[in-house]
Protein backbone atom coordinates (compact mmCIF):
# COMPACT_ATOMS: atom_id res chain seq x y z
CA UNK A 1 0.00 0.00 0.00
CA UNK A 2 1.24 3.58 -0.79
CA UNK A 3 0.12 7.00 0.48
CA UNK A 4 -0.13 9.44 -1.78
CA UNK A 5 0.38 13.33 -0.68
CA UNK A 6 -0.79 16.22 -3.52
CA UNK A 7 -0.57 19.74 -1.90
CA UNK A 8 -2.58 21.59 -5.11
CA UNK A 9 -3.93 25.12 -5.46
CA UNK A 10 -7.57 25.18 -3.54
CA UNK A 11 -9.86 25.90 -6.79
CA UNK A 12 -8.41 22.54 -8.28
CA UNK A 13 -9.63 20.15 -5.58
CA UNK A 14 -13.49 19.38 -7.16
CA UNK A 15 -11.56 18.70 -10.70
CA UNK A 16 -9.24 15.92 -8.47
CA UNK A 17 -11.80 14.59 -6.44
CA UNK A 18 -13.67 13.85 -9.73
CA UNK A 19 -10.38 12.45 -11.12
CA UNK A 20 -9.91 10.24 -9.12
CA UNK A 21 -13.39 8.78 -8.53
CA UNK A 22 -13.61 8.53 -12.16
CA UNK A 23 -10.65 5.78 -11.64
CA UNK A 24 -12.42 4.59 -8.52
CA UNK A 25 -10.93 6.10 -5.58
CA UNK A 26 -13.22 7.66 -3.60
CA UNK A 27 -11.81 8.21 0.16
CA UNK A 28 -9.62 10.89 0.73
CA UNK A 29 -8.33 13.44 3.41
CA UNK A 30 -8.40 16.75 2.73
CA UNK A 31 -6.56 19.73 4.86
CA UNK A 32 -6.74 23.52 4.22
CA UNK A 33 -2.73 24.47 4.67
CA UNK A 34 -0.36 27.32 3.84
CA UNK A 35 3.08 26.78 2.08
CA UNK A 36 5.53 28.40 -0.84
CA UNK A 37 7.83 26.52 -3.13
CA UNK A 38 10.18 28.37 -5.52
CA UNK A 39 7.14 31.13 -6.12
CA UNK A 40 7.90 32.55 -2.40
CA UNK A 41 4.90 33.93 -1.93
CA UNK A 42 3.37 36.90 -3.39
CA UNK A 43 3.16 40.96 -2.81
CA UNK A 44 -0.45 42.27 -2.51
CA UNK A 45 -1.77 45.69 -2.47
CA UNK A 46 -4.83 46.69 0.59
CA UNK A 47 -6.07 49.96 1.17
CA UNK A 48 -2.79 51.45 -0.66
CA UNK A 49 -0.25 49.94 1.44
CA UNK A 50 1.85 46.84 -0.24
CA UNK A 51 2.62 43.78 1.78
CA UNK A 52 4.32 40.42 1.34
CA UNK A 53 2.06 37.16 1.39
CA UNK A 54 4.68 34.77 2.36
CA UNK A 55 2.70 31.83 2.70
CA UNK A 56 0.57 30.95 -0.04
CA UNK A 57 -3.32 29.30 0.40
CA UNK A 58 -2.94 25.67 -0.81
CA UNK A 59 -4.69 22.58 -0.01
CA UNK A 60 -2.89 19.16 0.72
CA UNK A 61 -4.87 16.00 0.05
CA UNK A 62 -4.31 12.30 1.13
CA UNK A 63 -4.85 8.75 -0.42
CA UNK A 64 -3.55 5.34 0.33
CA UNK A 65 -3.52 3.17 -2.48
CA UNK A 66 -2.61 -0.18 -3.80
CA UNK A 67 0.55 -0.11 -4.68
CA UNK A 68 -0.84 -0.90 -8.26
CA UNK A 69 -3.04 2.26 -8.03
CA UNK A 70 -0.39 4.21 -7.78
CA UNK A 71 0.78 5.54 -11.10
CA UNK A 72 -3.25 6.33 -12.59
CA UNK A 73 -4.09 7.79 -9.36
CA UNK A 74 -0.60 10.14 -10.00
CA UNK A 75 -1.62 10.75 -13.35
CA UNK A 76 -4.91 11.84 -12.25
CA UNK A 77 -4.26 14.21 -9.90
CA UNK A 78 -1.66 15.64 -11.81
CA UNK A 79 -3.60 16.11 -15.22
CA UNK A 80 -6.73 17.69 -13.08
CA UNK A 81 -4.17 20.13 -10.95
CA UNK A 82 -2.08 21.03 -13.63
CA UNK A 83 -2.60 25.09 -14.83
CA UNK A 84 1.02 25.48 -16.30
CA UNK A 85 1.76 27.99 -13.60
CA UNK A 86 4.11 28.11 -10.90
CA UNK A 87 2.56 27.05 -7.75
CA UNK A 88 0.66 24.25 -9.03
CA UNK A 89 2.07 21.79 -6.03
CA UNK A 90 3.91 18.58 -5.89
CA UNK A 91 2.82 14.79 -5.23
CA UNK A 92 4.74 12.26 -2.59
CA UNK A 93 4.17 9.39 -2.54
CA UNK A 94 5.45 6.86 0.72
CA UNK A 95 5.05 3.14 2.26
CA UNK A 96 2.33 2.60 4.16
CA UNK A 97 3.20 -0.72 6.56
CA UNK A 98 -0.28 -1.00 8.06
CA UNK A 99 -4.01 -0.18 7.52
CA UNK A 100 -7.01 -1.10 9.89
CA UNK A 101 -10.58 -0.09 9.31
CA UNK A 102 -11.65 1.05 13.03
CA UNK A 103 -15.81 0.01 12.18
CA UNK A 104 -14.96 -3.54 11.10
CA UNK A 105 -11.61 -4.66 12.18
CA UNK A 106 -10.55 -5.24 8.20
CA UNK A 107 -6.64 -4.86 7.49
CA UNK A 108 -4.44 -3.69 4.50
CA UNK A 109 -6.29 -4.04 1.35
CA UNK A 110 -10.04 -4.66 2.34
CA UNK A 111 -9.52 -1.57 5.01
CA UNK A 112 -8.95 0.70 1.68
Amino acid sequence: MKKIEAVIKPFKLDDVREALSEIGITGMTVTEVKGFGRQKGHTELYRGAEYVVDFLPKVKLEIVVAADRVDASIEAITSAARTGKIGDGKIFVSSVERAVRIRTGEQDNEAL
